[in-house]
């Protein structure tokens, strides 16, 4: 789809991969409505600030009716806990879940139907590498990374015949909060993942990998795990 004239709403846009996503989409000739749970946090100029919280539907139905011009989606806003499956608490393993997972999918439900009245358009999730790489102390992030991939390829398949893209964006580490403890050399720039995210969006491609660890463990899968 072309972004010049497109009407975004990007979830978790007051910081980080969102931020950047809405600011470019900015630059690029779109309006964005730029979604967080705090919106007198959003700084961005040009963005409309919309208050929608990912885990409460009210929220999200509010939202929809507010941005009811919109053609595109940017499922950004997730939470990681570092918490494994086993030895972790499961109240945090249910809020990633809540968050990372039923939180796109609630939103993409309220939007499909948006999207379509307004002739179409495009969904993009922000993913990640461990939507295939699961790692014990990341288990639960992992586990809401791996539904949210086959939540895109099953609404991917389902929204087409209504005039609607889906694409996943998938990355590694990035120069984010959610990244502060890993060092710099092994981050990259969250403004060129977005700068990538939005031109797959563009194309209208099915995924997007942003960096030379995921597109590795991409094309990893089909190894043993054994070799991992």
């Amino acid at each position: 789809m072309e972004l010049k004239n497109a009407v975004a709403v990007v979830t978790g846009a007051n910081r980080g991969l969102g931020r950047h996503l809405a600011e470019q989409l900015v630059r690029r000739g779109a309006k964005v409505y730029a979604a967080a749970r705090h919106p007198e946090t959003v700084d961005l100029p040009g963005a409309v600030p919309l208050h929608l919280d990912v885990t409460d539907e009210e929220s999200i139905r509010t939202a929809a009716r507010v941005a009811s011009d919109a053609t595109l989606l940017v499922n950004n806003a997730g939470i990681s806990t570092g918490t494994p499956l086993i030895a972790g608490g499961v109240d945090a393993v249910r809020l990633e879940m809540e968050t990372n997972y039923f939180g796109p999918l609630a939103v993409t439900r309220a939007f499909a139907p948006v999207i379509e009245a307004n002739g179409g358009g495009a969904v993009l999730n922000v993913l990640s590498v461990l939507s295939w790489l699961h790692p014990a102390p990341l288990g639960s992030y992992a586990a809401t990374k791996a539904a949210a991939w086959a939540l895109t390829g099953a609404t991917r398949e389902e929204l087409a015949p209504r005039g609607i893209t889906v694409s996943a964006l998938h990355v590694a580490y990035m120069d984010t909060d959610m990244a502060a403890s890993v060092p710099a050399d092994q981050k990259t720039d969250p403004a060129d993942v977005a700068a990538q995210a939005l031109d797959g969006v563009e194309k209208g491609l099915p995924e997007i990998l942003a960096d030379d660890t995921t597109r590795y463990v991409k094309q990893s899968l089909a190894a043993s795990p054994d070799a991992a």
